[in-house]
């Protein structure tokens, strides 16, 4: 008697929202899962760095065939092990890795600053693009101050710091940073970035930790930034240095937050501060003060939500008492008042040691249990992974076997797509399921969800699939399974999924 009234149901609610369709089998019907499968969430990201040539390009000067070649190699790796966003650095030292108006072409691309690739092609339009067809989020990441790496060659006439050597400062290590107070920088900084946001197809924009600069880098002496402070002090300021210092790099994050949101609002901003927000927070940690040091209040960005995600690097074992990884993990997540994405940037090690496995996959699974809302790390960096494919390897087999979504952000979009219109057609004895969508411009990814007997297994596609073939049995003998039901929805840019809706097969 239930099962006959289930199936009144079911035929009632696949004619009610308009969604049967026919095969020269039979009529497919599409209905609200009773049992809904769920696909996995969680943010698996890796850095990818071009300064010093680090991660890509592997050297400067490559042909662009060459480079693009790296970067889909890089590409193919991140899809393969699921991973789902790269983080790659277009900004190393106020210089471009990618065609700007602004700044001039990045040395560690060309060989030599300001000069373009030949063949000519824009790197970051590349990378959008490819990370795109294969359901990757691609952030841009940026570093604010930088005026010139060490390692950085010659110093070209197109760079800030022979273009406005006003705003930026020598360091006895060999660096030139700019001077965060003041305001042409920091207009600077926020024109770059808002120039990326306008004209690129971005999923997110990202800061790491170099805000005022460690103080090994003028061999432990103070920032020379004496002319700006006492024109500060002159013009009525009365901030101590230290708290001017931390008021300049805040109202940058501010405004960069703001100004990125007032733009396009889903495209995600994300900062990625020195683990440690002071010693003594929570009380068993010691060590760098990036408070007083670096200048960076990162607990008020967090507090305030001028951040969509957080990733401090939390570079440490868990067993280390004075850095322990849960215990700041645990501290940071106390300090997340406007409940944003956390996901903490791990760097566990570089060899293949049974201990480093285990830690690295520690780290991850202390992650989903301390933030079931939100899991999710970032990987420093890709050659962590990429050089060590036994790490990789066992990843894979392990917290990264299933596909994953990145996790929604309901404060910035909470409607979900329309689902799609599915279809099936059995054709020597394999079934093509194919689908449709009103507003395709609002598909990052699709979900196919796929039933054999009492199981249900899912693939995540990028948004060019349209199609998915499935065997009708699976297995032999007692083994032998039927495919009994299939769901597709439709994912947006900012994670939300559609509504799901059963085609029943059997």
């Amino acid at each position: 008697m239930l099962r006959k009234l289930f199936l009144l149901v079911t035929v009632f609610f696949g004619l009610f929202l308009g969604y049967s369709c026919t095969t020269t089998k039979q009529t497919t019907i599409q209905e609200p899962a009773a049992v809904l499968p769920q696909v996995q969430q969680e943010f698996r990201a890796a850095w990818i760095a071009t300064v010093a040539n680090i991660n890509w390009p592997s050297k400067p000067g490559l042909p662009t065939a060459t480079q693009q070649q790296e970067a889909i190699a890089l590409l193919d790796f991140l899809q393969a092990h699921h991973l789902n966003a790269a983080i790659l650095q277009v900004r190393p030292q106020a210089d471009a890795l990618y065609k700007s108006d602004i700044e001039p072409w990045s040395y560690y691309l060309s060989g030599m600053q300001g000069k373009a690739p030949d063949p000519y092609y824009d790197p970051l339009e590349f990378w959008v693009k490819e990370a795109h067809d294969r359901g990757i989020e691609l952030h841009v990441w940026l570093n604010p101050y930088r005026a010139h790496h060490k390692d950085g060659k010659t110093i070209s006439d197109q760079s800030i710091v022979k273009k406005h050597p006003e705003l930026v400062l020598y360091l006895k290590e060999g660096y030139w940073w700019m001077d965060p107070a003041q305001k042409a920088v920091q207009d600077i900084t926020n024109d770059v970035v808002m120039d990326l946001v306008q004209r690129y197809d971005i999923d997110g924009v990202h800061m790491d930790d170099y805000f005022y600069p460690y103080p090994s880098y003028n061999g432990s002496a103070d920032f020379p930034d004496s002319v700006s402070w006492l024109a500060y002090q002159q013009n009525g300021g009365k901030l101590s240095r230290a708290d001017w210092r931390r008021d300049a790099v805040n109202q940058l994050v501010e405004r960069l937050y703001k100004n990125i949101k007032a733009s396009k609002p889903w495209i995600k901003f994300g900062v990625s501060p020195f683990g440690i927000w002071r010693p003594g927070y929570p009380e068993s940690v010691e060590g760098f003060d990036q408070y007083n040091q670096l200048y960076a209040d990162a607990r008020l960005w967090l507090n305030k939500g001028w951040v969509d995600y957080f990733s401090p690097q939390l570079y440490w074992p868990v067993n280390r008492y004075a850095q322990s990884y849960p215990a700041l993990l645990g501290w940071w997540a106390g300090e997340n008042k406007m409940k944003r994405h956390l996901w903490p940037g791990i760097s566990v090690g570089r060899d293949s040691t049974d201990k480093n496995l285990d830690e690295t996959i520690n780290q991850i699974m202390i992650d989903r249990g301390m933030l079931p809302q939100s899991k999710g790390v970032v990987h420093w960096s890709i050659s962590s992974l990429t050089k060590n494919p036994r790490l990789a390897d066992t990843l894979l087999k392990s917290v990264y076997k299933k596909q994953a979504l990145v996790p929604a952000s309901p404060w910035l979009d909470k409607k979900a797509p329309a689902p799609p219109v599915v279809s099936r057609a059995l054709e020597k004895e394999v079934y093509k399921i194919n689908w449709t969508h009103p507003d395709e411009k609002d598909v990052f990814r699709w979900v196919i969800y796929y039933q054999y007997g009492n199981t249900w297994t899912y693939q995540v596609c990028n948004h060019l699939v349209r199609s998915l073939q499935l065997e009708q049995t699976k297995g032999t003998g007692a083994l032998q399974q039927q495919l009994r039901s299939v769901i597709v929805t439709a994912v947006d840019r900012t994670g939300n999924e559609s509504e799901k809706l059963v085609v029943v097969i059997k």
